[in-house]
């Protein structure tokens, strides 16, 4: 793959609502730091040279800072403020893409994507543009509609993760428009821009930290890292 600029943009806007704190829950401590430095740590293992780019509520920026200071924690990263919907902060977190490259766009509290799916997605990206980690369905699924429900084949649908990982003239295009209900993420944002998005496999405990269980599970995962 040619050495082109990697930028990651890692959003982190949650409030921890479903999570029942009062703290968001990209700075719960877990494995002995808060979520959003294990998302950090994860890429920078990947490849220490990558530009960081943490984007957050302007209320939170003080305190990610204060807890920067804390913990000792020095990988460098710039801040980008979020903005009133994840497409938003996204527009204002690519403010900061200054050169051409590759740009991966991720969850601040998706701490457990592992190094071989980051690599996966850049290289697709490299050759194709546009890519997404994903993984199949192993629950049964059932569609609701007027009269009541019916199974569906779940071999025709898939979860979708991050890091979704895009050429940067792609995604600085893509998000040149207005915000539309359709934009459940960065790939459907650059698909109705006309351009097609490449899967490639992910990791299953590449979850994404909302509920007090996942907690629990990211935690054990990362401590099941650090003892092999």
């Amino acid at each position: 793959m040619n050495e082109l600029p990697k930028y990651v943009l890692i959003v982190a806007g949650g409030r921890g609502l479903r999570m029942g704190e009062q703290l968001p829950k990209q700075f719960i401590p877990i494995a002995g730091k808060p979520v959003l430095m294990h998302t950090l740590d994860a890429f920078v293992r990947y490849d220490a040279s990558v530009r960081l780019i943490v984007v957050l509520p302007e209320s939170h920026q003080q305190y990610w800072q204060d807890l920067c200071r804390e913990y000792n924690f020095s990988v460098p990263h710039q801040i980008a403020t979020g903005g009133e919907t994840r497409f938003h902060s996204v527009r204002n977190g690519l403010k900061l893409v200054n050169s051409s490259g590759l740009v991966a766009i991720h969850d601040g509290v998706r701490p457990l994507v592992t190094t071989d799916v980051i690599d996966a997605c850049f290289r697709a990206a490299a050759s194709d543009k546009a890519a997404i980690p994903v993984l199949p369905m192993i629950d049964s699924l059932r569609e609701y509609n007027e009269t009541g429900s019916m199974p569906v084949d779940r071999t025709r649908y898939c979860y979708v993760q991050t890091p979704q990982v895009f050429d940067s003239a792609t995604v600085l295009s893509a998000y040149d428009v207005p915000f539309d209900e359709c934009f459940t993420d960065d790939a459907s944002v650059v698909e109705a821009s006309g351009h097609p998005v490449t899967l490639v496999a992910g990791n299953r405990e590449n979850i994404k930290i909302t509920t007090p269980f996942d907690l629990l599970i990211a935690e054990a995962v990362l401590k099941g890292r650090t003892n092999i």
